[in-house]
């Protein structure tokens, strides 16, 4: 049967997929809509067991806070190519996605995958892009934070994000954006030392006492040399002993008693596709 210029265009535009695509998937289906698209979804799926194998280790990071201040969200859709993730279309599907988990308050991957997106879930809705863009596509990351403030930061390029939360509402926004580009540009480990995990604590603790015994240290003076190299680890690795980006003289933490000796931070996340 005759399949109308507008008839494809309407396709294209309910699925993103190219207009041979959808010319295709319509004379297959004889000009049903219904099955056009579940053509052109099953060949997404098609194409996603075809390059299982492959690396998707470009893509999108984005992160994003709700109108009340109090919850944010960050998200990651990989792709294979560079191409793929600087395209327009592919940084609003990204978005989209994160809206939705947004708006929707939802605090794991899994839950956010099993929500609707134009009719069909975030994990169908992957799946049939991965038939229209080509490649293999995967939606590795999603996480939350809930606090009495909570900033989010994108750096330049959506390959990096981060969220910060805070205790005390109605923060000086650029405050608290400082603290979430340091995160970005610092990459630390936990907030303070109490919040890094033993097993980190224990792992440089044996670093330490390794580089010092192959620095020829007496092993009498092993324990007291790592104990001080962690204390030096804890001052580079979290958020409020490192020294402030924008000024070394300071920590995070005195800038912050600058603005309010009672405010701190809560949480933070950090996503890079680089490391």
């Amino acid at each position: 049967m005759a399949i109308s210029a507008a008839d494809v265009s309407k396709l294209r535009k309910i699925t993103g997929a190219g207009m041979m695509d959808c010319k295709k998937a319509l004379e297959e289906a004889e000009g049903n809509f219904d099955n056009a698209i579940d053509i052109i979804r099953k060949k997404g799926q098609a194409i996603a067991n075809k390059r299982a194998d492959r690396e998707a280790s470009e893509g999108v990071v984005l992160s994003k806070v709700d109108d009340s201040k109090k919850w944010g969200a960050i998200v990651v859709l990989n792709c294979e190519t560079d191409f793929v993730a600087k395209n327009e279309s592919f940084i609003a599907l990204t978005q989209s996605i994160l809206d939705l988990g947004l708006n929707s308050k939802v605090k794991t991957l899994e839950e956010l995958k099993s929500l609707k997106l134009n009719n069909i879930t975030v994990a169908e809705t992957v799946v049939e892009q991965i038939g229209v863009i080509g490649e293999k596509l995967d939606l590795p990351y999603f996480d939350v934070i809930e606090a009495e403030y909570v900033v989010s930061y994108i750096h330049p390029g959506n390959k990096l994000a981060t969220m910060v939360g805070f205790n005390l509402p109605d923060i000086e926004y650029q405050v608290a954006r400082d603290v979430a580009m340091q995160v970005a540009a610092m990459s630390p480990v936990a907030i303070d030392a109490k919040s890094v995990p033993q097993s980190v604590i224990d792992k440089e603790l044996e670093i330490g006492k390794e580089q010092a015994r192959n620095e020829g240290k007496p092993e009498a003076m092993l324990d007291r040399i790592a104990q001080g190299r962690l204390s030096k680890f804890f001052a580079e690795s979290t958020l409020l002993q490192q020294a402030f980006v924008k000024d070394n003289k300071i920590t995070i933490n005195d800038y912050l008693k600058q603005h309010n000796k009672e405010l701190t931070v809560t949480d933070f996340k950090r996503y890079s596709l680089s490391n």
